[in-house]
């Protein structure tokens, strides 16, 4: 890995230019074929992707699963027809599936998305791919174990998203030599000129004092393109940007470096072809990769044992059965990794750390670089924690959207969860996580309410597609359950039922207890109360909401959550379609918190086993 890379070129210059040209008619083509697209912001970046294309890329595209293979992303996602126009240039599309661009059912989406097997990650959320890319190369360098490469096609309007720059930090602590971002800055965005214009060293600048080296180019000169990619390749230590000053549109006049053309097919799409010199039917072989095996994943240790937690022993906090959870799975699964946000002694992630470091990745108070990095090393079959506290995960809302778009698997944690931290005030509590995590397409909601039901979810994550949530509460709270209890997501567990039970109380992690409590007071008042655990929030156990629902007709739905798209919404959520909703009274955290202890803040919010109980006893008595 060490020596000098040189290349052999496959493609003289003059060919070079000629697949750039092809790249850029193709581009025109496929968006007036659609009607729509980003063509201006595609031929931009067409020499570019011209010479890595021949001379760099190291790819398989008969085998995407390769795992020598390099990684291409397009963090402008916008221009997508550059990268199928380069799909159809290898051989991987057909001219006339290019042209379905944008159409219904086609494969070639306005932005890329994994439908195509060549896609690692959808984008279009500008200021992702390279957050992303960053994951691609730490599970290169630090888990495979292998010498493929990470090539990030940036825009320079994008270099305004503070996640970028996350990701500059982040790769250059690391020295991520394999990681190479290509900076098209063809100086105009959607409304006008971007911050910096063709100023190349004000990036060059920034980006350097993240530990990078740079090169700043003409990105038409494809002489100088090959150069700049030799140097990225043949640079230790640190990862490279390739600052490319371009044209928007280059090559046909009617748009090029011209406002007010963005995101728009050309008005006059057959003369700009006559104008880049006609249909090409160029075909690039792209170099494949030598023969290479990811470092072994043997299966971890199977005599590790999970914990095991006495029922009604001492009391113990569901993040710290999470993290001592975590740290046996890391020993009977080698391929979890674990992520942090500078939290990690809070979490309880560090446990996984102290056994297992090489697989340990902090990634400090960047909470979207934490999340893009989980997708990332998890485009490479590693199974991925990241963990921070439940509020700031709203920072990385954008990412776990982007995420379920791109088909990513990933397990999610967030800890110190609702007002029952307490003290620490509201700035401090996650009161809307179950409503972003319910919003995200196909995600997993879980929220445990004692330690030995948090090493079953926690553990049943692991072999769950798509991306899962669990919410982990800072207190410590009575050990309810068995070791050996189950916990199916999408289940929920019946605590107390009787034939005459007047109304259901229905909670979640800290709530449960205090329905419990509540039930026990009613008792005494002669209300007959049924208690569920609603442990899975997405999916929810639905039958077993049916059948509470028709055998006492009445709900108290009790959550430390705002009212809005949290516990409450799931349970209503299952009635309709000809099963009636039961009367039902909904408790949450209507107010904005202040400091207390978390037992004012209970009394405080009315989520409490007194306000509980009272709510029931009126429900109970219409």
């Amino acid at each position: 890995m060490n020596d000098t890379i040189t290349h052999t070129p496959l493609m003289s210059d003059t060919d070079l230019a000629e697949l750039a040209q092809q790249l850029r008619v193709d581009s025109v083509r496929a968006a007036a074929a659609a009607g729509s697209g980003h063509p201006t912001s595609s031929m931009s970046a067409a020499d570019l992707m011209a010479v890595l294309l021949a001379r760099h890329l190291s790819y398989d595209f008969d085998r995407p699963d390769n795992p020598g293979n390099d990684h291409l992303i397009f963090s402008k996602g916008h221009a997508s027809p550059l990268l199928y126009s380069a799909y159809k240039a290898v051989g991987a599309i057909t001219d006339d599936e290019l042209l379905t661009f944008r159409k219904l059912g086609s494969r070639m989406e306005g932005h890329p998305t994994p439908r195509l097997p060549w896609v690692d990650v959808a984008t279009g959320s500008l200021g992702q791919g390279l957050p992303i890319g960053v994951g691609v190369a730490l599970a290169g360098s630090r888990l495979d174990r292998l010498p493929y490469r990470t090539w990030v096609l940036c825009g320079d309007s994008e270099m305004a998203e503070g996640s970028l720059w996350e990701a500059f930090e982040h790769a250059g602590i690391e020295g991520l030599d394999h990681l190479t971002a290509i900076i098209d800055v063809n100086r105009l965005g959607q409304r006008g000129p971007t911050r910096h214009g063709w100023d190349l060293d004000a990036y060059a600048r920034r980006i350097r004092a993240f530990g990078w080296h740079t090169v700043e180019i003409d990105g038409h000169d494809i002489a100088a393109i090959d150069e700049a990619m030799t140097s990225a390749e043949n640079t230790r230590g640190a990862p490279t940007a390739i600052i490319a000053r371009t044209r928007k549109g280059k090559g046909a006049t009617e748009v090029e470096d011209k406002e007010g053309k963005h995101g728009k097919p050309l008005s006059d799409p057959a003369a700009a072809i006559r104008e880049l010199g006609g249909l090409r039917d160029l075909r690039v072989e792209v170099q494949r990769p030598p023969d290479a095996e990811p470092a072994a994943r043997g299966g971890g240790d199977p005599h590790t044992s999970l914990p095991r937690y006495a029922t009604g022993g001492d009391p113990v906090a569901t993040r710290t059965a999470f993290g001592e959870t975590l740290a046996a799975l890391g020993s009977l699964h080698d391929d979890v990794v674990v992520l942090d946000g500078e939290v990690g002694d809070s979490t309880k992630a560090q446990l996984f750390a102290a056994d297992h470091a090489e697989r340990y990745f902090e990634c400090y108070i960047a909470e979207q670089q934490m999340i893009a990095a989980a997708v990332g090393i998890g485009v490479r079959g590693w199974t991925a924690y990241a963990c921070t506290f439940a509020a700031f995960l709203t920072r990385a809302h954008d990412f776990l959207r982007m995420a379920a778009i791109s088909r990513s698997t990933i397990n999610v944690v967030g800890t110190h969860a609702g007002v029952a931290i307490g003290e620490d005030g509201p700035s401090q509590m996650a009161l809307e996580d179950l409503a972003m995590m319910r919003a995200v397409h196909g995600t997993t909601v879980l929220y445990p309410c004692d330690a030995n039901q948090t090493v079953q979810l926690v553990t049943a994550m692991a072999d769950r597609p798509g991306i899962s949530y669990l919410r982990a509460t800072r207190g410590e709270s009575p050990v309810i359950y068995g070791p050996g209890d189950a916990f199916p997501v999408g289940g929920s567990k019946v605590l107390r039922s009787h034939p005459d039970d007047q109304v259901t109380l229905i909670g979640a992690g800290v709530t449960v207890h205090q329905a419990l409590a509540a039930a026990d007071q009613l008792v005494a008042d002669g209300v007959r109360a049924r208690v569920i655990d609603l442990y899975s929030v997405k999916p929810v156990d639905t039958q077993t909401l049916r059948t509470a629902a028709e055998e006492t007709g009445r709900f108290v739905i009790v959550e430390d959550h705002h009212p809005e798209g949290g516990l409450a919404d799931a349970v209503m959520e299952s009635f309709g379609n000809g099963h009636p909703a039961p009367r039902h009274t909904r408790l949450a955290v209507h107010t904005m918190p202040g400091s207390a202890t978390p037992a004012q803040q209970l009394d405080a919010a009315g989520i409490s086993a007194p306000a509980i109980a009272a709510a029931a006893r009126k429900l109970a008595a219409t």
